[in-house]
């Protein structure tokens, strides 16, 4: 086996098991190489040498009642690498904190995403395919995807972010930005009412408007609802729901190329952000905060990756990141981060959260 993706879609019962048995899995330098591809994709934040997209061609593909387990796909994962050095410190992100909120202060960005990592030692023995049932388990509302290539190394992440998906012409995106901590079970349904503070509206708003923006390149058939509270483990977030049209689902490549990296994962202007964040960010991102799922005849669903962890042989190393504004703290956003990273070291603890 040279590539490997488990994953399961928010609310279901069943799991999709893909795996490529000959050769290596394409890599791929732009998401315009996506048009017409089939498979299970996997993007970073920023494609390089030695980072490529990576596309597991579906040779034998699975599906899987969770109600009974997944025993029979133990050990489908090769033995693991060594985690890599030191994640990042506190020092670390007051320092990129810093830059990053001085060119805010100066007006280079609307918006800019800081992200950062957390190393976490392995405590008890668990396989990666463990882990992926726990994340099934506690976040039923959310895309869990369990995937391995020995480009990548193996990923787990459990995500609330739609970035694409769809069937013949119909096709859906959403906005996400805001984040709050959940207070008791007060928001514990979807669509709930929160008191939001003007810089998450602001946040999100950002991300409203660059998604209208990129869908009138391709389409003049789209509807917009919200924004609404919608709830991902221990946080909420406002979430904005696109609907649209395409004329056809071979040149979804394109419209991938334009909208990912979003500003819910980069920033305002865009590519000057992502310039800026490839350059200064402490954290080198790989695959966290880029995209992953399935691209196929029938249908489509690309998540983006957030909440995420990569699995070593004797550690996890955790990412989490957090939209800058003029009127961000440090303080406060480190302590988001915190509280995004909590979604993965609950898996890691074994503490439910629904």
């Amino acid at each position: 086996m040279t590539g490997f993706a488990l994953f399961r879609l928010p609310y279901a019962m069943e799991a999709t098991c893909v795996r490529q048995t000959t050769g290596e899995p394409t890599e791929l330098k732009a998401c315009q190489e996506l048009n017409g591809r089939q498979g299970f994709v996997m993007a970073p934040f920023e494609v390089k040498t030695g980072q490529p997209i990576l596309l597991i061609r579906p040779d034998e593909v699975t599906i899987v009642d969770l109600r009974e387990g997944i025993t029979g796909l133990q050990g489908a994962i090769p033995p693991l690498d060594a985690v890599p050095t030191a994640g990042g410190s506190r020092d670390s992100y007051a320092i990129d904190f810093a830059n990053f909120h001085a060119q805010l202060c100066m007006g280079t960005f609307q918006k800019i995403v800081l992200a950062r990592c957390a190393d976490e030692p392995q405590t008890e023995a668990l396989s990666p395919e463990a882990l992926f049932m726990r994340a099934c388990e506690r976040y039923p509302r959310m895309f869990i995807a369990l995937v391995w290539t020995a480009k990548s190394g193996c990923w787990l992440t459990a995500t609330p972010e739609i970035l694409l998906e769809g069937q013949d012409n119909h096709w859906r995106t959403i906005a996400l930005a805001g984040t709050m901590r959940l207070e008791g079970e007060s928001l514990a349904g979807e669509g709930e009412t929160a008191t939001w503070t003007t810089k998450n509206i602001q946040e999100q708003r950002i991300v409203t408007t660059y998604i209208t923006e990129c869908l009138e390149q391709f389409t003049s058939e789209f509807h917009e609802e919200g924004p609404r509270t919608v709830r991902a483990a221990d946080l909420v977030h406002l979430r904005s729901d696109f609907t649209f049209t395409l004329p056809d689902n071979q040149h979804i490549g394109d419209l991938l190329q334009v909208l990912h990296p979003t500003p819910a994962v980069c920033g305002l202007p865009k590519r000057e952000a992502f310039r800026f964040i490839t350059h200064n960010e402490h954290t080198p991102r790989r695959y966290y905060s880029g995209f992953m799922g399935m691209i196929g005849e029938m249908e489509t669903h690309l998540y983006v990756s957030l909440r995420c962890m990569n699995i070593a042989r004797d550690g996890y190393r955790l990412y989490a990141g957090g939209g800058l504004l003029k009127e961000s703290s440090e303080e406060l956003e480190w302590q988001e981060t915190e509280a995004k990273m909590e979604t993965m070291r609950r898996i890691l603890d074994n503490q439910l959260s629904y």
